[in-house]
């Protein structure tokens, strides 16, 4: 097993049946997983944990996906975190301006397979990872 299997990632999906999904595609692939049902409870977890990624849906209850991002961003602790944001509204947002404004790591448009989303993940995270390691040696 890669060192990729130990990665902590939280999901934050309302939908709780697409939730269970999504939590099962990450765990099946050896990531650990928790999970939270709106914006709110996404931002006291990560404050609460250490986590290597966020997976958030786009619409949720209290506190938008957007928003969520948003309010990380302006942490150094989250500035760098890897998120994924999930949306259903493909269409009307400007995926560019919102990658580069929020800087996401991708957007998965709904409904997407769970799989090709827990294989995304593990690519992200590689690429992530690698860039750390770059930054690091760079620095030190």
């Amino acid at each position: 097993m890669s060192q990729m299997t130990s990665k902590q990632i939280l999901v934050a999906e309302d939908d709780p049946v697409f939730r269970r999904v999504i939590v099962f595609a990450l765990k099946q692939v050896g990531f650990t997983v928790d999970s939270v049902s709106d914006g709110e409870q996404a931002q006291h977890q990560l404050h609460a944990g250490e986590y290597d990624m966020l997976i958030t849906d786009h619409q949720m209850p209290l506190c938008s996906g957007l928003d969520l991002i948003q309010r990380l961003r302006e942490s150094p602790r989250f500035a760098h975190l890897p998120v994924v944001l999930c949306t259903a509204r493909g269409l009307e947002l400007d995926k560019d301006h919102l990658q580069n404004r929020l800087q996401l790591a991708g957007i998965m448009h709904k409904p997407f397979s769970p799989r090709l989303l827990a294989e995304r993940v593990r690519t992200l995270l590689a690429t992530h990872e690698a860039q750390l390691l770059t930054t690091n040696s760079t620095i030190g």
